[in-house]
């Protein structure tokens, strides 16, 4: 009878002391690790967006060179070349054309 007693001292005393494990809510606890795992990947996500939509746009200082305003500066030095003479009108609306086609931002 004593052991009984016993065992159901320790019970009733682990009771509050449980926590929500008793209640079968221990799984509650692996949302802490998955919750700042979705957050550090949404924010690399919309960060890494807005870095690299920066950088295609030539607003970035870092981006390719040819979305820093390298195309209108082909444009241009195209449009120097033909008020100098260097290339005929033909030649300025073909090359010209080749260059607005090729714009990595022409959307």
């Amino acid at each position: 009878m004593s052991t009984a007693l016993a065992a159901a001292a320790i019970t009733a005393h682990a009771g509050p002391w449980a926590g929500p494990w008793a209640a079968g809510f221990g799984w509650v606890f692996f949302l802490i690790p998955i919750f700042w795992i979705l957050f550090f990947v949404l924010l690399f996500t919309f960060v890494g967006r807005r870095w690299r939509r920066a950088a295609w746009s030539g607003e970035h200082p870092y981006g390719p060179p040819w979305a820093r305003g390298a195309s209108a500066s082909a444009e241009r030095t195209l449009a120097e070349r033909f008020a100098k003479g260097d290339i005929d009108e033909v030649e300025y609306r073909a090359r010209l054309e080749v260059l607005r086609a090729n714009r990595p931002n022409a959307g």
